[in-house]
Order: structure tokens, then C-alpha cells, then sequence
């Protein structure tokens, strides 16, 4: 049975916060031709110079719900009182002339991409290691140690949904897992030797979070 998207095949990579899957993407599409974002709907306003049908198409509450009726997405989701879609015409349009349509979504899209389009290929990016994941994750030093405790818990919830993806790739030099990305893409299988990551190593990584959650609680309530 032919999915809702036709023959497309979109990849899509997903992460936990800090992994650095949205710098791999856009380094893809600004690096290679063949390599393309689909245009994302969203009922937020439009911020500065943000073009509509460029960088959202920028639609209203009422829209996105008939949309979502009218079985127009290949995945959405509801972010802090706004709604965040990828409609099946962007990814059509995006795909013309056989370009590779990335994705750059949360593993929450990631499932929903799977069940409306199948031959959709799931990558999971992941840190090279857990004080790699807290080093991104603290940037400059400047956010307040709620707000990384509140990365973390996100991080473990992506963490959680590892398994449902196709391969996992250490993202330990931007052009070598680039480079990664870019040969599953276009050939479906790893390299000989197989992926840099797996599934075991986002749950290692996974352990070492939770652990360190649970440090942080234990400390907070002494």
C-alpha cells in the first residue's frame, strides 16, 4: 500500500537536547543540492523578518485544525499553546526532482512521520558522551540550573524513544557524522562496519541521565 506522501522517503533525525541533530541538518542542506527542509506550518505569529511559505506557512488556529481534520499532516504536535505541523504537500514539494527531504523534528513527530510515511528513514543523533550531552547543554554558562535540569528532562524523554528508530550516529565531528547522514540517506544501509552508534548506546547514555536526575532530587532534598 502506497503511503499518504506517495513515494517519498523523507530522513528524519531526531535527538536528545544538546545531541546537535539541527546543526547536521542544516549543514546538509546547505552543503549538498540534493538536500532539502520541507516548510513547516505553525499558528505562532510571524517573527521579524520570517517569510510565509518560506520559513512557516504561518496559518491560524481554525486552518491548522481543519488541516489536521482533513488528514493534510504527516506530523504535528502542540508546543506551548501553538501548533507545530509538517504538512504532506511540503514534503511532496520539497521532494520534487528527487531531492532528499530532511526533517529536524522531536522523536514525538519522528513516530508520527513512521505511521504516515513509511519508507521514512528515523536516525537518532547522539552525543559522544554524557558530559559532551551537559557541556551543550550548559552552553555559555549562562542558563539557570533549572533550566538544565529541565534540558536533561527532556533529553531522557527523547532518550526513552530510542528504539523506535532505524540507526543511531555519534555526532562526535559535524562533517564526519554530516557525512553519515548523508550516505544513509542516499543509500539506506551504514558503511561497512555498520553505524557509529546504537541502540545500546542511547540506552547507556539514557542510565547515566537518569542517574544524574536522580542525584540531583536526592540532593535537593537533603
Amino acid at each position: 500500500m502506497n503511503s499518504p506522501a506517495g513515494e517519498l522517503a523523507p530522513v528524519v533525525l531526531s535527538a536528545p537536547s544538546g545531541a546537535g541533530k539541527t546543526t547536521i541538518a542544516r549543514f546538509l542542506v546547505e552543503s549538498e543540492s540534493d538536500f532539502a527542509f520541507s516548510v513547516s506550518a505553525t499558528t505562532r505569529a510571524r517573527r521579524g523578518t520570517e517569510i510565509h511559505g518560506v520559513d512557516y506557512w504561518f496559518v491560524s488556529h481554525p486552518q491548522f485544525q481543519r488541516m489536521i481534520d482533513e488528514g493534510e499532516f504527516a506530523e504535528w504536535a502542540q508546543v506551548h499553546g501553538e501548533f507545530y505541523g509538517t504538512p504532506l504537500s511540503s514534503l511532496r514539494e520539497a521532494g520534487q526532482g528527487g531531492r532528499q527531504v530532511v526533517l529536524d523534528i522531536d522523536v514525538q513527530g519522528a513516530r508520527q512521520i513512521r505511521g504516515a510515511v513509511p519508507q521514512a528513514l528515523l536516525l537518532f543523533i547522539l552525543p559522544p558522551s554524557l558530559d559532551v550531552l551537559l557541556s551543550r547543554l550548559r552552553g555559555r554558562g549562562t542558563e539557570e540550573e533549572g533550566e538544565i535540569q529541565r534540558r536533561l528532562r527532556t533529553a531522557l524523554e527523547e532518550l526513552r524513544a530510542a528504539e523506535a528508530f532505524d540507526f543511531f550516529i555519534v555526532n562526535d565531528d559535524l562533517r564526519r557524522a554530516s557525512k553519515e547522514v548523508r550516505d544513509l540517506a542516499r543509500k539506506r544501509q551504514p558503511a561497512d562496519g555498520g553505524p557509529s552508534g546504537s541502540l545500546e548506546d542511547a540506552q547507556l547514555l539514557r542510565s547515566g541521565v537518569e542517574a544524574l536526575l536522580n542525584q540531583e532530587t536526592h540532593s535537593d532534598r537533603k
